[in-house]
């Protein structure tokens, strides 16, 4: 075996825990993305999806992706750069700048790639990119490719935030980046006092609304529109894959940082287009979202009575705001077991370890959907409640 084959053949943490019966990933699911899942025959309840509008099964959405796939195929066979732009793709564009009160908008095949394209392309040498602890593995995918210094703050504490933004030359090009929702804690990041800081430092500040969208704002707008702040923060972006049910991601900005993304991000440049069918059923998902805004206001129906129901349990959930619910674990294998004893009683949910979380903040996650019920909150929590004392972790 050659040394590379070696080192690789020594990871064997999935074996020893698909050993124990209790491996939580790769788990198939035979339906759709609803609030329940059909699951080796049975009806699962579905906590692990970022279907935040639950829309990934609207007949609307269906038969707009099918009806792009009878006009332009399966694929584009190129990048936007060359020959993978449609006018279907510039309509979405048009479509999200407006929403969102941008000049312009760039699309990407997934949301992963936005960040971890743009951050690098955007910063380069004597520059700056600053970001929190707790931010999203593809924005810190984003500094490690980046040749600028990079800079960490402590989760949300703006004093310390403050304290980097002090080290950096006020002249330097800076750029701040957040998750505007955290994805595996639910809380919001502080955004009045981090635009705040930026304009005091001269940074710039970019934020990731993929668990925003749909969620937050008008319409949906997200976390920066809840907040106010969409036509001072710079940089904004999204993902496809939540609440607006398809896959993908987009970038939006002022028209000279897009003119510079479009001719520098590489992973724009060199990885094929969006799917037809993925573009327009974002297109088709935007329209129901602003057109029915009862989903929005049932998914906070939802939720605030599910953070209730579970705080009351005496569930430790942390800081969360959001649909997003973490029940902290604070152990490796026990993370494991309870989300393999929920399935068998089931609720289907994700574990959460490192590196997604600090090893001491290992937790099980929790998402609902404007579909969900309030008598499936009873049952998710009844049935947690249940695992939890069995493994004396409540």
């Amino acid at each position: 075996m050659k040394p590379l084959q070696q080192k690789l053949a020594k990871y064997r943490e999935p074996q020893m825990v698909k050993a124990k019966g209790v491996y939580p990933y790769f788990r198939t699911i035979s339906s759709d993305q609803d609030t329940e899942v059909l699951m080796n025959g049975k009806k699962v309840l579905m906590l692990g999806s970022n279907s935040y509008l639950g829309l990934t099964n609207h007949p609307k959405i269906k038969e707009a992706a099918k009806a792009a796939i009878d006009k332009y195929g399966t694929g584009c066979a190129g990048s936007p750069f060359l020959n993978g732009t449609l006018d279907l793709h510039q309509q979405l564009e048009a479509v999200l700048a407006d929403f969102l009160g941008k000049d312009g908008v760039m699309l990407f095949s997934a949301g992963f790639q936005a960040n971890s394209g743009v951050i690098p392309c955007i910063t380069g040498r004597n520059d700056y990119v600053i970001y929190d602890e707790l931010d999203h593995a593809s924005i810190i995918e984003g500094r490690r490719l980046t040749f600028a210094t990079t800079l960490k703050y402590k989760h949300s504490d703006m004093a310390d935030l403050e304290r980097v933004l002090q080290k950096c030359p006020i002249d330097a090009a800076k750029l701040v980046v957040t998750d505007g929702v955290f994805s595996m804690e639910g809380d919001v990041a502080k955004l009045p006092e981090m635009q705040a800081l930026c304009d005091k430092y001269q940074a710039t500040l970019m934020v990731d609304e993929a668990h925003g969208l749909g969620v937050f704002g008008r319409e949906g707008r997200g976390v920066t529109d809840h907040f106010g702040l969409l036509d001072k923060t710079e940089l904004i972006m999204g993902t496809f894959s939540k609440s607006l049910a398809s896959v993908g991601g987009f970038i939006a900005a002022d028209s000279d940082t897009i003119n510079w993304m479009r001719h520098n991000v590489r992973p724009y440049i060199f990885t094929a287009s969006i799917l037809p069918s993925a573009t327009a059923s974002v297109l088709a998902a935007l329209e129901i979202m602003r057109s029915e805004p009862e989903r929005q206001e049932n998914l906070w129906k939802v939720t605030r009575y599910a953070l209730k129901s579970f705080r009351e349990a005496g569930f430790e959930i942390g800081n969360t705001e959001t649909p997003i619910i973490p029940l902290y674990v604070r152990d490796n294998e026990k993370t494991f077991i309870v989300t393999h004893m929920l399935l068998e009683e089931g609720v289907f949910v994700n574990p959460v370890i490192a590196p997604a979380v600090p090893p001491e903040d290992t937790l099980i996650r929790l998402a609902w959907m404007a579909t969900h019920t309030m008598e499936q909150v009873d049952f998710a929590v009844e049935k947690t409640v249940k695992c939890f004392k069995k493994l004396n972790l409540l």
